[in-house]
């Protein structure tokens, strides 16, 4: 099982997104990142690179792998159109 931690800005993302949503977003979480990051992340490219996301309908989930201390970090949620742009 892999621990999740979140960047401090994540709070401020969740805030903008509706209940339905955020608990979509969270099942998610434990449901497929929590067990296999990996399998179920799509790894980003060009500026990006190094960086993983999950599409959860609209909207993604970037984060990271630190696989030796079996760690993934969030690093945004947001919709697909704003999440890519910082």
């Amino acid at each position: 099982m892999w621990k999740i931690v979140y960047k401090k800005s994540v709070k401020k993302d969740l805030k903008k997104i509706s209940p339905d949503v955020r608990y979509i977003l969270r099942r998610a979480i434990e449901e497929k990142l929590m067990i296999d990051p990996l399998r179920f992340g799509v790894p980003l490219r060009r500026t990006l690179k190094g960086l993983m996301k999950l599409r959860v309908g609209d909207y993604r989930i970037i984060y990271t792998i630190q696989k030796k201390t079996v760690v993934v970090s969030i690093i945004k949620i947001g919709h697909r159109r704003e999440v890519y742009g910082k």
